[in-house]
């Protein structure tokens, strides 16, 4: 008996879209509803093995069976932005599998998979119905099964109903679930029902009468005489929600059998689609080759020495080479690491110069090495994806630096929102190239290179046609060899005071949880979120316990709330603070130290969508400063002996930025004067006399002037300040009456956003804002934030990254033994030659006060120290 599974399109789609989080690709392109739907069905196809297959979909959602019901106001939400560009392109993938799909003006979905469902059982097959709308039940037969998933944390869970499953779950048939639904109605599908008329209630009617018709003969027996009154009172609408309740199984559908057999799906076509949308996991499935464009034929793997040197020779004076190092262990890519046995080198300088040359009998490491460096400083342009990593095997010499290409900054900055950039991406991106994932190691080599080649000329041009071509050139390419260096020099760990610093931490930790089984009258496992939360909420009886599916919430914003009233809750906030201190900073920077006593932690260029900096391997941006046992971490940060720690910190960087870009009269003035920001905010936003400015005001004006930047709401500051949401929004009308140029400046930049899209800094920097045409009203919220913030913190990013560069080529150009080591937010560390401090505080005024020129002085505070926390 064959076959057939139809599926209700609309309705996975949207189980899809809700059930996962949101995913996009580098199109920006949001992807989660088709990702969701191609596991459902790929699942369900495997469990069915089925000889045909169709999708139906609605023309329009939702329609309505009867226009008297046209006006009837459910409470269905439009469908989402982001599901509905999902639509279309699920339609095309779906039909580059050869995928039937249905769909007719005038029917809805569902009345066309109950049409063909009828149809294709009375030719005796068997008939498999998916979707996540349960009125779809009432299809269900001895061979009709009805199958509803559910997504749930990237999973799928299916219920089977056929007709006896539904009898048992539901107490009614398939055919009298239309009338129990006719009864209680369905706000969300537009079907009113009969008023005080729940599931239950319905329910009971119908197993008893069998139909509504039944039950209104028999009116006068009905329970609760409530029910009996209404089924009178409201009969045509009942009749009426019967008939929109039903779907329509005699519908005028075209449909060919024929033409919904189920063949191969994973063909040429939806292969390409998969790779657009980076579905990598699924591209396993296809047993296709990717789409070359006849690049594989140009595939050479050289083994011989002499053939590698007459290569290597005509790289060198090529226009543009890229080039690849590669370990010898299969399916590694793009880098080899420290320690990691090195495999070869892949170079391409033209379409038919594409080359993999292994390291083995014959062409030894070193030599092979040695040539992946004479090309690197002699070709006109030296490409690569992550230039920084292979420096330490291709080192270049500082007048060749202009004539580098890192591939993979180039990327980030034409797409900073997404999490990586990978060869293949920018291979689809920029050259619309195929890989097939199932390449072996030499393809794969000569895939890189070529990619690094050809994408090179389309990346540029890109950068130019958004005028970040400078900022790729003058700040991101001179920054790989900035941040390269400072890896290098890594920063030194008094290995005995880290130690000691770890058992101060474990003793408070100790300390504080007898206080806190004191406090609580028992003891319990404080890390557990669940036996904290019965604890308090249930044994201590505090307020305001909420309770979710796991227990009650002891987030930080749950107990920061309770903190000022409850000491016992301010104990637990900072018991947590110190065992994330021991376990991430006390115990983990340990893992960190090398054999020179240093850490040589990774400095990020291509992380954050606004252009600032991160640090990996450890994280040094995140150490808590606000709390003394924080700050403590930084005395086992250490100068080499005979050197000293210089610190350098931007002073209020992203104000003087926002006063620069807004151009607010006000602002800049009282920076060009050199005055109290803050007291002057709080003397005007207060309306005090300056010199009659309370302490408690200055903080207030504080947490104002760096909101505004952030773009802070009243309800954000009225709970940073602890103040009513009223007051907070009178704070920021008095602050943007005080400085009218900043709320223009502000109100602007969203408008341009809105407009363009992105987001630009005074360097150019684009920063994309999708949220804003989000249907979500918190996303839209969020994004009309990131377009005040990104500009300002964008451009301090900049002007740091730009401060950082003339720094180290200072130092590097004056020959000079002290180093670069540390750069965290808007603080440069220096490890000083102690005989060499006046000129390196010299010269580290100079380079980032002059770093930019702006309408106000860029100023920084300077400090030495014998460790970072004194220098700090």
């Amino acid at each position: 008996m064959s076959k057939i599974v139809l599926i209700d399109g609309h309705s996975i789609l949207n189980r899809a879209f809700y059930g996962l989080p949101d995913l996009t690709n580098a199109e920006g392109l949001h992807t989660n509803a088709i990702y969701g739907f191609l596991n459902i069905m790929f699942k369900i196809l495997e469990e069915e093995k089925p000889d045909y297959l169709t999708v139906a979909f609605d023309v329009h959602a939702p329609t309505f069976r009867h226009e008297m019901f046209a006006d009837y106001k459910g409470t269905r939400k439009p469908m989402a932005d982001e599901l509905r560009q999902q639509v279309p392109v699920m339609k095309d993938v779906l039909h580059a599998m050869g995928v039937r799909t249905v769909e007719k003006e005038g029917l809805e979905a569902d009345d066309i998979l109950g049409t063909i469902s009828c149809r294709c059982e009375k030719e005796g097959m068997e008939v498999v119905v998916i979707s996540g709308d349960r009125d779809l039940l009432q299809l269900a037969t001895e061979h009709v099964k009805i199958r509803i998933p559910k997504t749930k944390k990237g999973g799928t869970e299916v219920e089977d109903y056929y007709a006896s499953d539904v009898k048992e779950r539901y107490l009614v048939t398939p055919k009298e679930f239309i009338d129990v639904k006719a009864l209680m109605g369905d706000a969300s599908d537009n079907i009113p029902g009969v008023p005080n008329i729940g599931e239950k209630t319905a329910t009971k009617i119908i197993a008893e009468y069998g139909s509504i018709e039944n039950a209104y003969e028999h009116a006068s027996e009905l329970k609760p005489p409530r029910a009996a009154k209404n089924i009178v009172e409201y009969w045509e609408q009942a009749k009426l929600s019967k008939e929109l309740a039903a779907i329509n199984i005699d519908a005028p559908v075209d449909y060919n059998l024929a033409e919904a057999e189920l063949t191969d799906l994973y063909t040429e076509a939806a292969y390409e689609y998969f790779q657009r949308l980076q579905f990598k996991n699924l591209l396993s499935r296809f047993d296709v080759q990717a789409k070359s464009n006849s690049v594989e034929d140009a595939f050479r793997i050289i083994t011989d020495k002499e053939e590698a040197r007459r290569i290597v020779d005509k790289a060198k004076t090529a226009e543009t080479a890229g080039l690849v190092l590669y370990k010898n262990l299969k399916n590694v890519l793009p880098l080899f690491a420290s320690g990691a046995g090195f495999g070869g080198i892949g170079i391409a300088f033209g379409k038919e110069d594409i080359y993999c040359i292994p390291a083995g009998e014959g062409i030894e490491e070193s030599w092979l090495l040695e040539q992946a460096r004479e090309i690197a400083n002699n070709v006109a342009r030296f490409v690569m994806f992550d230039l920084k990593s292979a420096l330490p095997y291709i080192p270049i010499r500082p007048e060749r630096e202009e004539h580098c290409f890192d591939a993979t900054v180039a990327a980030y900055l034409l797409n900073p929102l997404k999490n990586d950039y990978t060869f293949e991406d920018v291979a689809r991106e920029q050259l619309n190239l195929m890989i097939d994932p199932k390449a072996d190691t030499e393809a794969k080599v000569c895939y890189e290179a070529y990619t690094a080649y050809a994408a090179s000329e389309p990346l540029w041009e890109k950068l130019t046609e958004t005028q970040m071509d400078r900022l790729f050139k003058q700040i991101e390419m001179p920054l790989v060899f900035t941040l390269f260096d400072m890896e290098q020099n890594g920063v030194m760990i008094e290995s005995e005071a880290l130690r000691f610093y770890g058992n101060q931490l474990g003793s408070k930790i100790v300390e504080l949880e007898k206080e806190i089984y004191e406090m609580a009258g028992e003891e319990f496992n404080i890390n557990s979120p669940k036996q904290l939360g019965v604890v308090l909420f249930e044994h201590m009886q505090l307020p305001n316990g909420k309770k979710t599916k796991t227990g009650y919430s002891t987030a930080a914003d749950v107990l920061d709330k309770l903190a000022p009233d409850y000491p016992v809750v301010s104990k637990i906030l900072e018991y947590r603070q110190l065992t994330k201190l021991k376990s991430t900073y006390a115990d983990g920077l340990a893992a960190y130290i090398g054999e020179d006593g240093r850490i040589h932690g990774k400095f990020n260029q291509t992380i954050t969508a606004t252009g600032r900096i991160s640090s990996t391997e450890p994280n040094l941006q995140n150490i808590p400063i606000r709390m003394e046992l924080g700050r403590l971490i930084r005395k086992v940060f250490i100068p080499e002996d005979g050197y000293v720690f210089v610190d350098a910190d931007y002073s209020q960087i992203e104000l003087r930025v926002l006063a620069h870009c807004s151009g607010d009269k006000e602002l800049i003035q009282a920076y060009r004067e050199a005055k109290d920001i803050h007291r002057i905010t709080a003397s005007q936003v207060f309306h005090t006399p300056f010199d009659e400015v309370t302490d408690l005001q200055r903080r207030n004006a504080k947490a104002v002037n760096f909101g505004i930047v952030y773009g802070i709401s009243s309800f954000g500051l009225s709970q940073d300040l602890s103040i009513t949401r009223k007051e907070a929004s009178q704070y920021i009308e008095r602050y943007f009456e005080t400085y009218p140029g900043i709320k223009e400046f502000l109100d602007d930049t969203v408008a341009h956003a809105k407009e363009m899209g992105y987001v630009v800094t005074l360097f150019g920097r684009r920063r994309p804002v999708p949220e804003l045409k989000s249907s979500n009203f918190m996303q839209r919220s969020f994004g009309e934030r990131v377009a005040m913030n990104s500009p300002i913190q964008g451009t301090a990013a900049d002007i740091m990254k730009m401060a950082m560069i003339r720094v180290d080529k200072e130092l590097k150009n004056r020959k000079m033994k002290s180093r670069l080591v540390l750069q965290v937010h808007d603080e440069l560390l220096i490890e000083a030659w102690k005989e060499e401090l006046p000129q390196v505080e010299e010269l580290l005024r100079e380079c980032m006060e002059q770093a930019a020129e702006l309408d106000v002085p860029l100023i920084i505070d300077m400090h030495t120290g014998e460790n970072w926390y004194e220098a700090k």
